[in-house]
């Protein structure tokens, strides 16, 4: 893993302003030696030429610089409007070895926003559990980036979940097609989350599903008898010997991984397992690669 992506390196910097800096230029300066190659900031209003449009439209400038054709678009036809869905319900505290659910999410989150802004994209944010916490509607100016930094640091996990009815009401309220990111873990029952994002679809929204998980989730490798607590109701508790319930933890939670990849295919929904202890640059290939996909 690269260090300087690394979410448990990146928790010693504190400022999220600086991470969301550090990972965006970090990923850029790597950028030409990637897929993603054409994608840097400087390139943000243009598209690769295709044979048919016309030659007027090349940008020589930037052949010069690339040795490669790319059409100007017009403001209007590049500008994406974004809504990053950002889950703080309990569960999302979970913090195994690094950071937690929750603070990854605020990484990527804001590793997200400062890219999409600097490609003058319009960003906003909504951060909930059962309800919206904080809303910041989108806007591509060049005060939004610390407006959506400061609502991402200002929020904290909540308490019990209710995915589903959210993501309804923000589908809702919806009126541009545009690009919904979501970061969750999903803890919720799957026919009502794909009611919701159903909705979503239909509102003509690109919807890019980042399920983010803590790898203790994915692997279960507890060998002692525990205490394990619900971080949604307090009250729920059991004493486990998770030797005991591996294999059956494990054959559930692949099953529920395995259903919640598959009914997003079936939706057209980009979907994307996101561990906690994998570098935070990730999201910015997976996103990319998504806007490469609507040119």
């Amino acid at each position: 893993m690269d260090s300087r992506f690394d979410p448990s390196l990146l928790a010693r910097y504190g400022n999220l302003a600086l991470i969301a800096r550090m990972v965006v230029e970090g990923f850029l300066s790597g950028v030409h030696k990637s897929p993603f190659k054409g994608f840097s900031v400087e390139f943000a209003e243009h598209r690769q030429y295709y044979p048919g449009d016309e030659i007027r439209h090349i940008d020589w400038r930037a052949f010069g610089k690339t040795d490669r054709y790319f059409i100007k678009e017009h403001e209007e036809e590049t500008n994406l409007q974004a809504n990053l869905l950002v889950d703080a319900s309990g569960s999302m505290a979970y913090q195994g070895r690094g950071v937690s659910k929750f603070i990854y999410a605020q990484y990527v989150a804001a590793s997200l926003a400062y890219l999409m802004l600097h490609q003058r994209d319009a960003v906003g944010v909504t951060v909930h559990d059962h309800a919206a916490r904080a809303v910041l509607p989108p806007r591509s100016h060049s005060k939004q980036l610390p407006h959506l930094l400061q609502v991402l640091e200002q929020s904290q996990p909540g308490t019990e979940g209710g995915l589903a009815s959210l993501w309804e009401q923000v589908a809702s309220q919806l009126r541009r097609r545009g690009l919904v990111v979501i970061l969750s873990d999903c803890f919720a029952p799957l026919p009502e989350l794909f009611q919701a994002l159903r909705r979503l679809r239909h509102r003509g929204q690109e919807i890019l599903l980042l399920h983010v998980l803590a790898p203790e989730e994915v692997e279960f490798p507890f060998d002692r008898v525990s205490q394990f607590r619900s971080l949604e109701r307090a009250t729920e508790q059991m004493l486990l010997d998770p030797r005991q319930i591996r294999t059956e933890y494990l054959r559930n939670f692949e099953a529920f991984c395995r259903e919640l990849r598959t009914q997003a295919a079936g939706l057209q929904i980009d979907y994307h397992l996101m561990r906690t202890d994998e570098p935070v640059d990730r999201a910015l290939g997976i996103y990319l690669s998504k806007r490469q996909q609507r040119t």
